[in-house]
């Protein structure tokens, strides 16, 4: 696996890798990570492709996944504590 690019965000981590023919789009705030794996046969322009499906409308999707993440994770965590 090849990391290709890491994008600046001030939320979470961003970093585009390529590896068998796909890119593979990693998202990671603290301890919780998302990824899409995206065919680079179905891109026409390679990576600068992958630079537009991350616009503002998908990133702000991303966040509140994370939000919807990190409270599922401590309602799991504390029914496991507690």
């Amino acid at each position: 696996m090849r990391v290709i690019a890491e994008l600046p965000h001030p939320d979470f981590k961003i970093t585009i890798f390529n590896m068998n023919q796909k890119f593979i789009v990693k998202l990671e705030k603290g301890i919780l990570e998302q990824s899409y794996k995206i065919p680079d046969m179905d891109l026409t322009d390679g990576v600068n492709s992958v630079f537009e499906i991350l616009d503002e409308a998908f990133l702000a999707t991303v966040a509140t996944r994370f939000a919807e993440m990190g409270k599922d994770f401590k309602e799991a965590y504390y029914r496991y504590n507690y």
